[in-house]
């Protein structure tokens, strides 16, 4: 499943990664999987460092993964192109988070995504449509 155009590079929140691998909700699970391996198999998805630490939390919390499987799928997603910001990201992210009211968590997620080229960022947590500082927010599970 492409969300965005062919060649364009797509930012995956964490959300994304967490339904990959959460068999409630089907569906959801069915559409994160489709978005992971698409984005791995055309290099075209973006994560950062924040978003794989707080997908570990969530995985071996929320879902209940036991440590060694959430680090090997930490390892599959370290395959997508990983952002690893620095404190100008910190100060870049403090701007957006001041300009347009959104948490400073998403404020760099948004600020990574935009370093790293994306024109889009794949989340449910975020206001789907609403395009900030160049990156557009699609909720792909709509």
């Amino acid at each position: 499943m492409s969300v965005a155009g062919p060649a364009s590079r797509s930012f995956l929140d964490t959300n994304i990664l967490v339904y990959a691998d959460d068999p409630r909700d089907p569906a959801k699970q069915a559409v994160a999987i489709g978005l992971v391996r698409d984005h791995l198999r055309r290099r075209t998805g973006v994560v950062s460092i924040q978003v794989l630490q707080e997908y570990f939390v969530s995985a071996t919390g929320k879902l209940r993964l036991d440590a060694d499987l959430a680090k090997r799928r930490i390892e599959v997603f370290a395959n997508l192109s990983v952002v690893e910001p620095a404190v100008s990201n910190t100060l870049a992210a403090i701007d957006i988070y001041r300009l347009h009211r959104v948490s400073f968590w998403d404020a760099l997620i948004l600020h990574c995504a935009k370093q790293a080229g994306c024109r889009v960022l794949l989340t449910e947590d975020m206001q789907h449509g609403q395009t900030i500082d160049g990156v557009r927010i699609v909720n792909p599970f709509r």
